[in-house]
C-alpha cells in the first residue's frame, strides 16, 4: 500500500544525543500529524537512540512517498537508519517450509482471519508434502527441489519470487534446509527462522528423543532473524513449556510444535507491526 492513508509507523535508530524526540515529534505536528503511539529506548552501552511512532495525519492523507522525501533530510542530519510505512498495509511475505507443517498452518489461519498483519505471497518448498494446504488457502505453492547440485539455483529461485511478488519478509518456517552465507546477507533483517531451544542443548537428528533420554523439564523454541551463524542470529521471541517424566518422545513432539507456531507466529507479528529494531547482535523489541 503505496497510495494515500492516514496512520503511519515510523522507526528509527541513531546515535544518541539531546533533541532527538523534540526533533521528530516537531517534525510530525509540522506537517499536521497527531501522535497516536511512541516507544523510545536509549542502549547506554552502545550510545545508541531507538523509537517507534504511530502517528495519523489530521487532515488530508498523506502520500507514503512524499513523506519519506519529506522525512529523508531530518534522518539525514541525525545519521538516522530509518522506515516509515503506512500502518494498515500488510507486510507482504514468502514463507518457505520442508515437510512440517504445524508452523505454515498456524500462519495461514492467523493471516485468514487477520490475526497477523501480513500477506503470503507464496509457499515454496523442497518437498510437495504441503502443497495440499498451501492451496486449500488459495496460497501459491511452489516445488523447489534442494540437492547439492541445485542448491544455489534454488536460492535464486526463492530471490526471483521475492522480487517479482514484492516481498518484504521470509520466513523459516520449519524449513530444514541451510542457506548460503550470500543468501543470509541478501535477506539481513528480513528473514525469521524458528528452533527449538532445550536446556540442555541437543543438536542433530531426534532432538526430542534426546531430550526425552535425559530427562528435560522444559521445551523451548526460539525465533530469531537469519544469520551465517546457523540458529545464532538476533532474537526476536522465546517461551518455553514445561513437561514431565509421564510424557514419551512423541508428546515431547507435539509440546514442541506448539510452542513454535506460538514463538513464529509472535515474532512475525512483532515485524509485520515495525516492532522489532535490529541492535547489533540483538534486538529493541517494542511490545
Amino acid at each position: 500500500m503505496s497510495s494515500a492513508s492516514s496512520t503511519y509507523v515510523l522507526t528509527l535508530t541513531c546515535p544518541d544525543r539531546p533533541g532527538l524526540v523534540h526533533a521528530i515529534s516537531s517534525w510530525i505536528v509540522d506537517r499536521g500529524g497527531n501522535i497516536l503511539d511512541a516507544q523510545q529506548f536509549t542502549d547506554a552501552t552502545g550510545g545508541r537512540f531507538f523509537l517507534r511512532v504511530h502517528f495519523e495525519s489530521v487532515g488530508e492523507p498523506y502520500e507514503v512517498e512524499a513523506l519519506r522525501s519529506d522525512f529523508a533530510p531530518v534522518a539525514e542530519r541525525h545519521t538516522m537508519t530509518w522506515g516509515l510505512v503506512v500502518a494498515e498495509a500488510p507486510c507482504r511475505t514468502l514463507v518457505m517450509v520442508s515437510k512440517e507443517g504445524h508452523c505454515l498452518n498456524d500462519l495461514l489461519f492467523r493471516q485468514s482471519i487477520g490475526a497477523l498483519n501480513i500477506e503470503i505471497g507464496a509457499v515454496v518448498s523442497n518437498h510437495t508434502a504441503l502443497e495440499r494446504l498451501a492451496r486449500s488457502y488459495d496460497v501459491p505453492f511452489h516445488h523447489v527441489p534442494v540437492t547439492a547440485d541445485t542448491k544455489g539455483a534454488a536460492e535464486e529461485r526463492m530471490f526471483a519470487l521475492v522480487e517479482e511478488l514484492d516481498i518484504d519478509l521470509v520466513v523459516l518456517a520449519r524449513y530444514m534446509q541451510i542457506l548460503s552465507d550470500d543468501a543470509c546477507r541478501r535477506l539481513e533483517g528480513r528473514a525469521i527462522n524458528i528452533h527449538h531451544s532445550f536446556l540442555p542443548s541437543f543438536k542433530g537428528a531426534r532432538p526430542y528423543h534426546q531430550a526425552h533420554a535425559r530427562g528435560v523439564k522444559l521445551i523451548g523454541a526460539t525465533a530469531h532473524y537469519v544469520t551465517a551463524d546457523l540458529d545464532e542470529g538476533p532474537i526476536i521471541e522465546q517461551d518455553v513449556t514445561r513437561v514431565g517424566h509421564q510424557q514419551d518422545p512423541s508428546a515431547l513432539v507435539q509440546a514442541g510444535r506448539d510452542v513454535e507456531t506460538r514463538v513464529l507466529s509472535r515474532a512475525v507479528g512483532l515485524h509485520a507491526e515495525q516492532r522489532v529494531l535490529l541492535n547489533g547482535t540483538r534486538t529493541v523489541v517494542f511490545p
